[in-house]
């Protein structure tokens, strides 16, 4: 069973989103499996102290290395990847995403303030990574998304694999529009051409448009598309 293993000084957040739904139904039938860690049941002080001031000066506060350090040792067995969700991170995408689905379990470290003391990520070999170049309060928003994406790749958690093939970054295209009922909306009707019954001119038509929006959207994307078809 897929795990993820939270370490966070919010556990109440959890599981959140991750409880409704197919992906609440799956944990529910133990298609995956949800560990939230209070990173502050490891402070020994009477005030249960999680955080203080950087050496050198500077404005917030920083996570203590000795009290997530032992919140770490006290719940990971050796061999287990973690990482800390931080901008400075290796940026998250689809193939990180696959990767991890193939893991029996990740840890995620959620900080807060201005960050963690670097020697913890150094000594328990923490990797970092991003969801974007933006600044969050905290880790437990970005954890939600890596675990979401991950989720969906995994058997017995969204029900229709097919669905997965023709999503957004899975042949390094964003995805093609789509149409549902009613046919003719608001004076806008659906393309003629996914309502002919020709299966060859619909994917060619979905293949164009997906470059189309790629090309226009994300010229980063359709420049390691184009590279990737020269090879």
């Amino acid at each position: 069973m897929w795990t993820a293993r939270v370490f966070t000084l919010y556990p109440e957040i959890f599981p959140g989103p991750l409880n409704k739904g197919l992906y609440g139904k799956a944990l529910e039938n133990k298609a995956w499996n949800l560990k939230v860690v209070n990173i502050r049941d490891s402070a020994e002080d009477k005030h249960k102290t999680v955080d203080d001031t950087p050496f050198g000066g500077g404005s917030g506060m920083l996570l203590k290395s000795d009290v997530l350090g032992k919140s770490i040792d006290s719940n990971i067995k050796k061999g287990e990847r973690i990482f800390y969700l931080s901008p400075k991170g290796k940026k998250f995408d689809q193939k990180i995403a696959k990767e991890l689905s193939k893991e029996k379990i990740i840890n995620l470290v959620c900080g807060h303030f201005e960050g963690v003391d670097e020697r913890i990520l150094s000594t328990r070999n923490i990797e970092e990574i991003s969801i974007g170049d933006y600044i969050l309060s905290g880790g437990e928003s970005a954890s939600f998304v890596v675990i979401d994406a991950i989720l969906r790749l995994l058997p017995n958690v969204i029900g229709n694999d097919m669905s997965k093939n023709d999503e957004s970054f899975e042949d390094g295209l964003l995805e093609y529009p789509q149409y549902t009922k009613p046919q003719i909306w608001e004076k806008k009707s659906v393309p003629e051409v996914l309502l002919s019954g020709d299966h060859a001119k619909i994917k060619d038509w979905r293949l164009s448009q997906s470059k189309d929006i790629t090309r226009r959207r994300r010229p980063d994307l359709w420049k390691k598309y184009l590279n990737k078809e020269k090879k």
